[in-house]
């Protein structure tokens, strides 16, 4: 047995995309849409992973997507959490549970899947503005 992907529904495929490929910094490994059945798959990975990938479907029907905090979560090791943490800032994304401990922060994608970034090995030194910055929201 071996883990194949996670599958998240997201309602606007571009606004995820905006959020996993480039605010998080995933790798897009494939879009395709499926026209007889109203939906398009993206496969994403970390760079260097993909082994672990994240499958974003789009139906392409409205749908109203709730409970995205029962899902639990979506985590990846960085090698500096504060540069990914400033990464999503700079794209608009709010950090809800800043890495004030160096170790660990929460975002949420546009469809309120939580996400969990992890410093890779020991935790960074506490710094600024993260060390003071209050959580905001849930994660």
């Amino acid at each position: 047995m071996r883990y194949l992907h996670t599958m998240v529904r997201v309602s606007d495929i571009d606004a995820s995309l905006r959020f996993y490929r480039d605010a998080l910094g995933l790798e897009l490994l494939s879009k395709r849409d499926y026209p007889q059945g109203r939906f398009t798959l993206v496969f994403l990975a970390a760079p260097g992973d993909s082994a672990a990938q994240v499958e974003l479907t789009h139906n392409w029907d409205p749908e109203a997507y709730t409970g995205g905090r029962n899902f639990g979560h979506l985590a990846y090791a960085v090698p500096d959490i504060y540069a990914a943490c400033q990464r999503l800032l700079d794209h608009g994304v709010t950090v809800l549970r800043p890495p004030r401990d160096g170790r660990m922060a929460f975002v949420r994608s546009p469809d309120g899947i939580s996400i969990e970034l992890l410093q890779e090995g020991a935790a960074l030194a506490s710094a600024e503005p993260w060390a003071s910055m209050p959580n905001t929201g849930s994660w």
